[in-house]
């Protein structure tokens, strides 16, 4: 009996530790699923722009390649041992500047033998003249003398050309890029040897959609940048080809910009922007503040929480009011004390008017159009006047509370903010 009682005891006592560790578990369950549902969550802090209707400045935009309007790859046009570069690599040389010269021993000789050969050839046609003259001289005579000459004559001319060959002149000035030859080396007809290009005006070749080419037309306005978002180049339109790509849709255009300071260089890709006459009343935001995703574009727009709060505040504050309605038999002492409470609801009403609104985010779907300069049109979804969100975003969500601070500029770094 003894062992029975002790194992009832034991029994018991275990029953009432489980019960007590699973109810301790289902309080705290309960407690904490309670205190997420009641947690409301902090204000994410955001920077708002309103939106209102701008001046606007449409444009073509495309991607092009720069080139130079006179650039060359010069060769030789015979073979030859190199005797002497008088270039260096980025030299500004002038028109005509000997750049090479090959080696032209032989072909000097053989000059020089002709020009000696042609000045016998010249004094014999000058006898035959003057034998001519005093009816000494046959006509036959004469005209052997005067092919001779002739034929010496164009033989030196022959062996200059080929002796000029010998050199590289410049064909324009400009800038001499680097040697690809070296001393003593031989040269095959066609070989390279420098590129030339005249790096004071360049051109831009670049290509458009077939539904843009009505937009644009010969001597135009452009601006050209290097990539960095900047356009600083001005330059002209001078060329539209006249056929479309049947491959691609697209059609070439060229344009020609000043290139003083040599900031571009042939080869270099640029973008370039056309632009058009500028339109007015168009609404625009900035493109931090656009969004997209699979169901569309969208933005986030501040606006002010419904007054459902407020609307459950009101009956609570009508019910002191309603009691001095319903108790018309107490004493005066009652009635004396009622005009003290009337300080303590008017203290608090300023209270609850210095409390800002609650502000509220909505997801907005637009229609977003053309993009210039960091802004984006919106062609639909937004009016004039609406509040919407540039930066902090990226962990909002509809319906979520925010709070407003634009003091804080997304495009710079937040080191150099602090600082001012």
């Amino acid at each position: 009996m003894f062992v029975i009682k002790r194992f009832i005891i034991a029994f018991i006592l275990l029953v009432l530790v489980c019960g007590g560790i699973v109810g301790f578990n289902l309080f705290r369950d309960n407690a904490i699923q309670q205190f997420f549902a009641t947690m409301k969550p902090p204000a994410a802090t955001v920077s708002t722009t309103i939106v209102k209707p701008t001046s606007w400045t449409p444009g073509v935009e495309a991607i092009g390649t720069v080139s130079a309007v006179r650039g060359v790859d010069l060769t030789v046009e015979t073979a030859g041992i190199v005797k002497d570069i008088l270039f260096h690599a980025n030299q500004k040389v002038e028109a005509n500047a000997v750049l090479l010269q090959l080696d032209d021993a032989a072909e000097r000789a053989d000059l020089d033998a002709t020009k000696a050969q042609a000045a016998l050839d010249q004094t014999a046609l000058t006898r035959a003249l003057e034998l001519q003259k005093r009816g000494v001289g046959s006509e036959s005579t004469l005209d052997t003398a005067r092919a001779t000459a002739s034929a010496s004559a164009s033989q030196v001319n022959r062996l200059q050309a080929v002796l000029d060959q010998k050199l590289l002149t410049a064909p324009f000035g400009g800038t001499v890029g680097i040697p690809r030859i070296d001393l003593g080396q031989y040269l095959s007809p066609g070989t390279s040897v420098v590129t030339l290009q005249d790096l004071e005006t360049m051109r831009a070749d670049f290509s458009i959609p077939e539904q843009q080419l009505p937009l644009l037309k010969i001597d135009q306005k452009l601006r050209l940048g290097i990539g960095d978002g900047e356009l600083p180049f001005a330059g002209t339109i001078r060329g539209i080809d006249p056929k479309i790509d049947p491959t691609s849709r697209l059609v070439t255009v060229r344009a020609e910009v000043a290139n003083p300071e040599g900031k571009l260089t042939p080869g270099q890709f640029v973008q370039v922007r056309v632009e058009l006459p500028e339109e007015n009343n168009v609404l625009t935001v900035p493109q931090t503040a656009l969004t997209s995703s699979l169901y569309g574009d969208f933005v986030f727009v501040v606006r002010p929480a419904k007054p459902a709060a407020a609307s459950g505040a009101a009956p609570a504050a009508a019910k002191p009011e309603e009691k001095p309605a319903t108790d018309t038999a107490k004493p005066a002492e009652a009635s004396a004390a009622k005009p003290e409470e009337k300080p303590a609801a008017t203290a608090a009403e300023p209270k609850a008017e210095e409390q800002k609104p609650q502000l509220v985010l909505a997801q907005v779907f637009v229609k977003p159009g053309r993009r210039n300069a960091g802004l984006v049109e919106i062609l639909e979804g937004i009016q004039p006047g609406d509040e919407v969100v540039t930066a902090g975003q990226n962990r909002l969500s509809n319906g979520m509370s925010v709070a407003v601070d634009n003091t804080i500029d997304p495009t710079k770094p937040a080191n150099q903010q602090a600082t001012q």
